[in-house]
Parts: C-alpha cells; structure tokens; sequence
C-alpha cells in the first residue's frame, strides 16, 4: 500500500496503536482524549496520553461549521496538521467515509498521517442496512490491510431503538468484516456488560466528563474510551468564561 504521492505508508503507527487495545487490564481502559486541532493535540500529547482519537464534531466546530457538515477535504487536512503536530498515533473520525470509495479513503487517511479511522453505520440520522454496510467494511479492510486500525461506530443507540441484541449483532458483522474495535455510541453504562459478553475483541465506551469515570467504564467492559467532542465543548466554555471575565473588567 502506497499514499497517492507514491511514498510507502508506514506501518508502525498502526502495529504500535493496535497493542495498546490488547492485554488491558480491567478497570484500565485506554483512555484517547479528541484533539480538535494542533494546540489541543499538543497538549494532551504532552500531558502523556500514548495515543489520541480526533471527533469529527469538535474539528468541525473548530473550523466553523456544524458537525456532519465539514467538507471531506477539509476535515483530511485538519487531521493533517495533528497528525503533525505529534509523535503519537492518531486515529481520526471520519464520519461516513464521504462517499469516498474504500481505496480513496483509505489512500487520503494515510496520507494524513492517520493510523486508525472511525467509520459510522448511520447516514444523515438512519442506521445503514448492517449487512452492505459490513461488506463497505470489508473492501476497507482490504485496501488497508494492516495499515489502518478500524473502529466500526454502531449507532443503534444513537439512531435505533437501543437494543443491546440489535448492538451484539451488528458487532459480530463489523468484526466478521475486520474491523479491529466496534464503538456502540451511547450506550448506557449499565449496557456495557452485557455488550462486553456478546461482543469480540476491543469495545469503544463513550465518556461523558460529568459521568461515569474512564476507569469505571473499564471495568464494565470497555476496551478503550473516546469523549467525541466533549473536550472541545468543555475548552469552549472555559473559554467563554475567560472572555466574560475580559468585557466585566
């Protein structure tokens, strides 16, 4: 596998990102906090966290539109620049896939410097039809071989009817089809258990920062925990703080 300016892609990004999901000690998730630009990924790069996972809502908030708004080529060079910025692995969220075709999409992550993607079953707020969507996977997979970890978003409880069965079956297809980690996004605490014993390999918990703590969720059963754009939010109204401190004085 090559980028399209012809350079070998590298793989050991991808090799070191995907050891950190195995062999995780319960209560002991790994823990990716969602750069939202270059700054931010510093920071967290800095504050030692092994690895970092991009929120396609909070980047999109930083360059100014609405989430599920960023145009493909802008989202791909915001990566970039984090990608850049660090010397840790950087997945990156890329929603849908923008129609891109599995070699395209998978060419352009590598060429921005990404060594895993987040990819969602669900398209304008309506869950995909599972099974063509595991087959869209499966050419993923393929085309990136071992370069690209694969996190497969499940949406049912997002955009379904939050049935666990209905999160179970749509896991054994994505991981069928090689996906590395399966994300069943909002998936309530009390959930993850019975996920973790239907579920195989690596399991992706949403945190929320005023709910339950990373740890806990490892010990219910998360492989990995993301915040999506909770820290982008949450730097935004310090932020804000700040500036109404400014205009007062």
């Amino acid at each position: 596998m090559t980028a399209l300016d012809g350079r070998p892609a590298a793989t050991g990004g991808a090799e070191r990102f995907r050891a950190l999901h195995h062999g995780r000690l319960p209560g002991d998730p790994l823990v990716l906090p969602g750069p939202w630009d270059a700054a931010s990924a510093r920071v967290f790069a800095d504050a030692g966290f092994p690895a970092l996972a991009t929120p396609s809502a909070g980047v999109a908030a930083s360059l100014g539109y609405a989430d599920g708004e960023t145009p493909a080529d802008e989202m791909f060079a915001a990566v970039a620049r984090i990608a850049r910025a660090v010397d840790v692995p950087v997945s990156a969220d890329v929603e849908g896939g923008y129609g891109l075709a599995p070699r395209e999409l998978v060419e352009r992550l590598l060429r921005a410097g990404a060594v895993g993607c987040n990819l969602e079953d669900s398209e304008a707020g309506v869950l995909k039809d599972a099974d063509r969507h595991a087959d869209w996977l499966a050419e993923v997979r393929r085309e990136a071989a071992d370069l690209l970890f694969v996190n497969a978003r499940i949406d049912v409880f997002a955009y379904g009817d939050g049935d666990p069965g209905e999160a179970i079956r749509r896991a054994g297809l994505y991981v069928a089809a090689g996906a590395d980690c399966v994300y069943p996004i909002g998936a309530p605490a009390e959930v993850l258990p019975l996920l973790r014993s239907g579920v195989r390999g690596p399991l992706n918990a949403l945190a929320r920062l005023d709910g339950t703590a990373p740890a806990e969720l490892g010990d219910l059963g998360a492989t990995r925990v993301t915040f999506g754009p909770g820290l982008q939010r949450r730097s935004a109204e310090a932020l804000a703080g700040v500036a109404a401190t400014l205009r007062q004085g």
